[in-house]
């Protein structure tokens, strides 16, 4: 196997590899999988392997008692070539331009598994919201905007929210842009239009994690046992979502900790506790959980939906769950993946999983650009059926070549974003 690689910054020798490398090495070595079983040449493999833009800069924010920090942002369009770049922004202190990288790679082959008109891109800030004020947050976001505003834009590339950000950081997003433009550009970003945007759209991705799930299990979901990790911005909806589809909810952890009830979690109660208090730890109808003994307990489906290398060769062989559904970008390694698959451990992988989130900003997207708007009964039913379709598609193939969903769906996101550039005669 030919192995792709980008110039590192950080000197093995001297320095452990950080979480945004190993993102990125992850990436690169799923899509040289890929291009392996499409026959890729050298020269279309070097394409699909490097951003088209990648760019750096220093956002500079002043602090409510007169101090003045810089730290540093990102935004990388990894593939246009099937359409506009689509890619969420993060706030978070471990964000670096391989984590960005690695994502926006990620979305590319994302959009096109879901046959949606997008190419993928990333971006983020790294710094951690919860020591900003409210005022501080927003300079930052503003001025972040300022810096990206020659790469960004309706027709070339759509941010959303991700981790750290949401539909209020979208809306200084689009004031910021419209600003500069002089007149209100709404499309200019999804997931906090003015307007209101597409039904649903926050919890958007949590629901293709359900549509995902349900279609995998083959089978009725009542009383299947599920864990989450990860009760944020797509597990504590999932949360929902699955439980009333049936499944019971078992355990559930975030950053102060995790809980575990055999009989089910009442999700709602949860998530009024978690918004109260910070957090599920400390929740009194449950029992307190370790980080790791989450992943590792036996129930039916595991719901990793928190950040990068959650599951990685050390704690797969541990894993006991019978169907994983990634709800975050990136949480299994290569290494925990030949120890799942060789478990008998079916994966259903984030390009697949989590798409929920960028389908429904490519339908709020469409609203926007054709003054228009659909119900949320007609925003769900076009989110289950590009899910289910492009699951079904991931299982036919994976079940004729023999090779896991996560392969099946490398091959078929890589396969039709090489196709478009040979079409085009890149």
């Amino acid at each position: 196997m030919r192995t792709l690689t980008v110039p590192s910054t950080t000197p093995a020798t001297t320095a452990p590899v950080s979480p945004g490398r190993q993102a990125l090495d992850t990436a690169l070595f799923q899509l040289d999988q890929a291009a392996d079983r499409l026959d890729l040449d050298d020269s279309l493999r070097a394409m699909l392997a490097t951003p088209r833009r990648s760019l750096t800069v220093s956002v500079p924010v002043r602090r409510e008692d007169g101090r003045m920090d810089v730290v540093q942002g990102f935004r990388v369009q990894h593939n246009i070539t099937r359409g506009p770049a689509k890619g969420g922004i993060r706030f978070h202190p471990r964000t670096d331009v391989h984590e960005v990288t690695a994502l926006a790679m990620g979305m590319t082959w994302k959009c096109a598994l879901a046959g949606i008109p997008y190419g993928g891109a990333q971006g983020g800030v790294s710094v951690d919201p919860a020591s900003l004020s409210t005022l501080e947050l927003e300079r930052v976001t503003r001025r972040y905007v300022n810096e990206v505003l020659p790469i960004v834009g309706p027709e070339r590339d759509v941010p959303a929210p991700e981790v750290g950000a949401d539909r209020r950081t979208m809306a200084w997003i689009v004031d910021t842009y419209s600003v500069n433009a002089g007149y209100p550009v709404p499309g200019v970003m999804t997931g906090g239009s003015t307007s209101g945007g597409a039904p649903e759209r926050a919890e958007a991705t949590a629901r293709g994690v359900r549509f995902a799930t349900l279609r995998a299990i083959c089978g009725s979901p009542e009383g299947r046992t599920v864990a989450i990790q990860g009760f944020g911005k797509v597990g504590a909806p999932a949360a929902r979502h699955l439980a009333d589809a049936g499944a019971l909810v078992v355990a559930v952890s975030d950053s102060t900790g995790a809980v575990v009830n055999r009989s089910g979690l009442d999700v709602d109660r949860l998530r009024a506790w978690s918004k109260e208090t910070g957090g599920v730890r400390g929740y009194r109808e449950a029992d307190p959980l370790s980080h790791d003994d989450l992943l590792e307990l036996d129930v039916d489906v595991l719901v990793p939906a928190a950040l990068e290398g959650a599951i990685t060769e050390q704690n797969a062989p541990r894993i006991r769950a019978g169907l994983i559904v990634e709800g975050a970008s990136c949480p299994t390694t290569p290494g925990a993946d030949r120890v799942l698959a060789d478990a008998g451990i079916t994966v259903v992988p984030d390009i697949l999983a989590n798409a929920g989130g960028v389908i429904v900003s490519y339908l709020e997207w469409l609203q926007e650009a054709q003054a228009r708007s659909w119900s949320a009964r007609e925003v769900d039913a076009r989110l289950r059926g590009l899910v289910e379709n492009a699951f079904d598609t991931v299982a036919a193939v994976s079940a004729e070549c023999g090779i896991t969903l996560r392969q099946a769906a490398h091959v078929i996101g890589v396969g039709r974003v090489a196709e478009a550039h040979r079409s085009r005669g890149l």
